[in-house]
């Protein structure tokens, strides 16, 4: 079962959507905002890719929390991110194939194009 995490409002998580309905591939939406994930979760995430890569540094949340300047380890962006889920990048998208984080139509193409046939 594919499992999208990331929020109904954002342009990235809409996208992905699309796609997944555009192909047919069966998906399970999870909220941030109505059931937030915590550090276990987001660890368990970063052991499949980088912390950075989860890490949201272009998003408001970021710049309104002012942590440019607290040069944070993997560690310490783990525990903001438990924090506040919105320093997630978006959509999470587990899956059969691995995790993926953000939106890239390519990638998406390769790995589900064929997934709803």
């Amino acid at each position: 079962m594919v499992r999208v995490f990331g929020i109904k409002n954002c342009d990235s998580v809409k996208k992905a959507l699309q796609f997944l309905n555009a192909h047919s591939v069966p998906y399970e939406f999870h909220d941030f905002k109505t059931a937030p994930v915590g550090k276990e979760k987001i660890s368990q995430w970063g052991r499949l890719v980088p912390v950075s890569t989860l890490f949201n540094t272009k998003g408001t949340t970021y710049r309104t929390l002012g942590l440019k300047s607290l040069a944070l380890d993997d560690s310490g962006k783990i525990g903001w991110m438990s924090e506040h889920n919105l320093l997630i990048k978006r959509p999470v998208i587990e899956s059969p194939k691995g995790l993926i984080v953000g939106f890239d139509p390519s990638q998406y193409e390769g790995i589900f194009a064929h997934a709803g046939q």
